[in-house]
């Protein structure tokens, strides 16, 4: 995406415009970004602790049990946020969706194993693993090129 900023004395307060052909992911995420005004901040809980987790630290979030989790380079921390509200917050680039229950860093992972019929084995830098579920494996190779 090709950004541009003028500098002109008559807007006080600062003012996007988007040019495009078509809305696509890339220009509602920047739609998002530019709206919100809140902080985009995670808040992960640890029995009665609650601590702010750094997105480069988190290796993947799921649901699991009625709740999401995300594990970090700490640990695993309850999340009070859905997994979409937190798909709209992290950044689309990093961050993708491989089930409806499940999202990763593609940072922190190791390799991808396509010899499986209709799925891909995602090892994880943490030794974790788990897979991407036949309805985003289009997606996924998509993201990666394949």
């Amino acid at each position: 995406m090709k950004v541009e900023i003028k500098i002109e004395e008559e807007f006080k307060n600062p003012v996007a415009v988007i040019h495009t052909a078509d809305v696509t992911d890339e220009v509602n995420a920047a739609v998002r970004k530019l709206s919100d005004s809140s902080p985009d901040v995670i808040m992960g809980f640890d029995g009665t602790n609650a601590k702010i987790l750094d997105p480069n630290e988190i290796y993947r979030i799921y649901a699991e049990n009625q709740r999401v989790l995300a594990v970090t380079d700490t640990g695993t921390f309850h999340i009070r946020m859905r997994l979409y509200q937190l798909e709209e917050k992290l950044d689309s680039r990093i961050f993708v969706r491989i089930s409806n229950s499940e999202i990763i860093n593609l940072k922190k992972t190791e390799k991808f194993d396509l010899s499986l019929a209709g799925t891909i084995y995602v090892k994880l830098k943490n030794k974790e693993s788990t897979y991407v579920s036949r309805r985003y494996v289009s997606k996924i190779k998509e993201i990666l090129g394949i």
